[in-house]
């Protein structure tokens, strides 16, 4: 699926060019602002791998992307092993780094593109994963391009990361909830490929975030003040878009047939089982009751649920016209249109 020059765009047209990291939820967010960017009728282009692209497209309707192009290029062969939980040596996501690492050969095809479509359109502006920064640099030395970066984890979590790189200095009035160090989050080959690809970042000309300024406000305002006077969007939270009741030869698992006859009064909420000093023991069937118990059978779980209801809808109200969010994308949309 790759480029062929049919569909260059006009001289006065704005085009949007979209590279997600090649990981599911990665490649499901973009799909998500990919579809929100095209619905102010502004051309979009999806790139990744060939196999990526099929990934991406197989779970959505048609309707939903028919109007996005998309662009799927080869890599060299990697190898694809299953993840193996019993093995402390390979930690999440070990098994996918051969994916990860080969993507980065992305470069030559992505600049090639960027230069045709920049040859005809009146402006470029390129998103690309924040782990995708070394297959996004060329578009820094190309005159009608611009270059952002999306960081698909929440605010607090690349604030973090960021925070933890320079050091932990002090922040003045803001007090910083403790949080366990990236080491014991990912294997060392993953976080070397993180931190590889946050230093091609200081070349970009903005940040977007999948969040939302009611949720992370006072993480987002941390962030605008790493950010060296590059513009800050918070554009999400960006959720799997909706998805046909059946599949392509009408088939419906019987699960999803069952959970549709359900009230809708289902409540997603986190809960936290263990310390993560205790990360690496075994979680057990008591462990998960005790929880549980706790959410459902407490004061407590009563405040947590309440909490989240209250959550949940504003997140919604902003969301809606004239909302905190809806505004925040009418801004990003007027500032690559202008």
């Amino acid at each position: 699926m790759a480029f062929n020059g049919d569909n260059l765009p006009h001289q006065n047209q704005v085009v949007v060019v979209l590279i997600p990291f090649p990981a599911q939820g990665h490649l499901n967010q973009f799909m998500h602002l990919s579809h929100l960017i095209s619905s102010h009728d502004i051309p979009v282009h999806y790139v990744s791998t060939v196999t990526h692209i099929r990934q991406a497209t197989l779970r959505h309707h048609k309707s939903i992307i028919s109007n996005l192009n998309f662009h799927g290029f080869e890599v060299p062969p990697f190898v694809s092993p299953p993840p193996n939980p019993n093995n402390p040596e390979t930690d999440f996501p070990s098994h996918l780094i051969p994916s990860f690492e080969a993507s980065t050969h992305l470069q030559e095809p992505v600049g090639k593109l960027l230069q045709s479509i920049s040859s005809q359109a009146k402006r470029v502006i390129v998103i690309h994963d924040s782990l995708m920064a070394s297959v996004a640099q060329d578009a820094t030395n190309m005159p009608n391009v611009e270059n952002y970066t999306f960081h698909c984890t929440s605010a607090f979590a690349t604030f973090a990361f960021f925070w933890e790189e320079m050091g932990k200095p002090p922040l003045k009035a803001f007090r910083v909830p403790e949080f366990p160090l990236l080491e014991g989050c990912f294997p060392t080959q993953f976080i070397d490929f993180i931190v590889a690809q946050y230093e091609l970042q200081k070349f970009n000309d903005g940040n977007i975030y999948n969040t939302s300024r009611v949720v992370e406000d006072p993480y987002l305002e941390l962030l605008d003040l790493f950010s060296a006077g590059k513009k800050v969007w918070a554009l999400g939270p960006f959720n799997p878009l909706t998805v046909e009741k059946k599949d392509s030869i009408g088939f419906r698992h019987s699960c999803m047939e069952w959970l549709d006859k359900q009230e809708p009064k289902v409540l997603k909420v986190g809960l936290v089982v263990k310390d993560w000093d205790q990360r690496d023991a075994l979680v057990t069937a008591s462990d998960v009751e005790k929880a549980v118990r706790r959410l459902m059978e407490t004061k407590e779980g009563d405040e947590i649920r309440e909490r989240a209801v209250g959550l949940k809808n504003v997140i919604h109200r902003s969301m809606d016209e004239g909302g905190v969010s809806h505004m925040e994308m009418g801004s990003f949309i007027a500032q690559i249109t202008k």
